[in-house]
């Protein structure tokens, strides 16, 4: 079995991760576009051109499915990648986890880039599945970006700063950016200093993966053997690993020989 994911940058970490976790086995393939990163500032159509090119890459290594491990480019470039790709090729999409955390109760706020909060989409998803449950929509200015760059004291200020935006009544924080989830430990460090108490947090990886394995007739086998191959791609040219993905465990555990952990 070989999946392919697609974004711009390391965002789709945490979905490799988690599918690896769940299919050791299962050989990954991760098609990035750092000649174009970040996506979220480009049109629509931008977009759309982008995340197809990455999509087109990832086709030449045959993959059984593609995972767009990216919300930008699951809003503006899902459509016409389904419409491309399927029924041949499944294509799984990510989405912020609002339902969950509306299900859950309780007021909650959706940590996302600038770019996409207040926009019509995440409002259209909290009009659908929040329902009366307060909900607050958290930008988190610079936040990808220190991820993307494995950055510590960069996240860590970013953290800080959209901690400070959102209300203390809060109990539950969905992160609505696939590069938030590298960093959920953090995050979640500062919230609790923040409210005195456990925030909890929610994210899409874990669903993608699950969806993925669905969507292939697949069932999860965590313990088996430990054989999945890694292939990066950027902009279509193979390459290894960049390096700010290994210093979040998400890459590190994609490896075989992973590099031991930075202790700064």
């Amino acid at each position: 079995m070989r999946i392919a994911l697609l974004d711009s940058g390391i965002g789709l970490l945490a979905a490799a991760a988690e599918t690896r976790r769940l299919r050791p086995d299962a050989d990954l393939v991760l098609s990035g576009d750092p000649d174009h990163m970040p996506w979220g500032p480009l049109t629509p159509a931008r977009i759309v051109e982008r995340a197809t090119a990455c999509a087109r890459s990832a086709l030449t290594e045959r993959p059984d499915a593609l995972i767009v491990a990216c919300n930008t480019a699951t809003v503006h470039a899902l459509p016409a990648l389904r419409a491309e790709l399927e029924p041949g090729l499944p294509v799984i999409g990510t989405v912020p986890a609002i339902k969950p955390a509306a299900v859950a109760g309780g007021p909650f706020a959706v940590w996302a880039t600038p770019a996409t909060t207040g926009s019509a989409y995440q409002r259209g998803l909290l009009a659908e599945f929040a329902g009366s449950t307060p909900a607050a929509e958290v930008p988190c200015h610079g936040l990808a970006d220190a991820v993307e760059r494995g950055d510590a004291a960069a996240v860590s200020a970013a953290v800080k700063a959209a901690a400070g935006l959102t209300p203390p009544e809060t109990a539950t924080v969905v992160l609505g950016c696939t590069h938030y989830e590298l960093v959920a430990d953090e995050i979640s460090r500062q919230l609790t200093a923040l409210t005195g108490r456990r925030v909890t947090l929610h994210g899409s990886a874990a669903a993608v993966a699950a969806q993925t394995l669905r969507r292939l007739g697949a069932r999860p086998a965590p313990s088996a053997p430990a054989t999945g191959t890694l292939t990066v791609l950027a902009n279509g040219r193979r390459v290894p690993l960049p390096e700010p993905a290994l210093r979040y465990a998400e890459g590190r555990s994609l490896l075989t020989d992973p590099p031991p952990a930075d202790p700064t």
